[in-house]
């Protein structure tokens, strides 16, 4: 019998990604998205497909419960839906914190509680949350996504020691800047907020797509890789940075709080004499 996998946020990037990865590894995937249409091409190619939206919570539990009823099993869970907001913490209004934390915190702890009950009664199963280097380490104008990061990294840790004696794993993956669309989302979430005017630079940082993908952008197909190797592993590592920028990113964390401080000051008057030549 195949192993099952429930896989988020698999309308385009890393989730696409995981789930085809997951269908290369001859496991039954059910990749979901708000919208089934997104997900028509994983169709296609071999997924099941399921329409979920994280925020909702009826939802969820009945998702995984289906796969579980038409599968009777499920091995993995993958949460991977999210998205960043950006924007300097003055300008981003209370309630955008909330849609934040809406999708990148409640909505895997909405699918981990729906797993969890069939997981714990097999006695085995694998919980893989896909954070960021900015769940390890916080820069400027991404206070709202970093600490959505850090919530799910924190969630993450309690968890892996709470369900270890059931026979689940939990693992995160901590990818540094991905070549996915998702840069273009977290510029789209910068659009509507009203600015204190403040904030100038850091809004001229953001402007450029280059500065919220860095140097050293990894593909989707990577973090997929590395995803599926914690997701089939037995004994799978509590965390997996992905690509040098990641890897690099997440040590900055041992760094004096005064040189974090100096290098991201740096960098954006870096950026913006960039932006002053084009």
């Amino acid at each position: 019998m195949e192993n099952v996998a429930l896989v988020t946020g698999c309308s385009s990037g890393i989730g696409d990604a995981t789930a085809r990865a997951l269908l290369e590894e001859e496991w039954t995937v059910v990749a979901t998205a708000r919208d089934t249409d997104d997900v028509a091409a994983l169709a296609n190619a071999g997924c099941e497909t399921a329409e979920l939206d994280v925020t909702k919570p009826a939802q969820c539990v009945n998702v995984v419960d289906d796969v579980v009823e038409r599968h009777g099993r499920l091995d993995a869970l993958v949460n991977n839906a999210g998205y960043a907001q950006l924007g300097p913490l003055e300008d981003v209004p209370t309630r955008r914190v909330h849609d934040q934390f809406d999708v990148n915190v409640y909505g895997p702890h909405r699918l981990i509680r729906a797993a969890l009950p069939h997981m714990r009664e097999a006695g085995d199963g694998t919980i893989v949350n896909v954070s960021s280097v900015s769940g390890r380490v916080a820069t400027p104008g991404m206070g709202a996504y970093n600490a959505s990061k850090f919530a799910l990294e924190g969630m993450s840790d309690a968890l892996r020691a709470e369900v270890d004696s059931f026979g689940v794993d939990v693992a995160l993956v901590e990818p540094g800047p991905v070549e996915t669309q998702f840069s273009d989302r977290a510029e789209s979430e910068l659009d509507p907020l009203e600015g204190s005017g403040a904030y100038d630079r850091l809004y001229e940082f953001f402007a450029d797509a280059s500065a919220v993908n860095g140097v050293g952008a990894v593909s989707a197909e990577d973090v997929a890789d590395t995803i599926v190797e914690a997701t089939v592993s037995s004994n799978p590592k509590a965390r997996y940075p992905v690509g040098r920028a990641g890897k690099i990113g997440v040590l900055a964390r041992f760094l004096p709080a005064s040189v974090l401080d100096r290098l991201y000051s740096l960098g954006m008057s870096l950026a913006s004499r960039v932006q002053s030549r084009d």
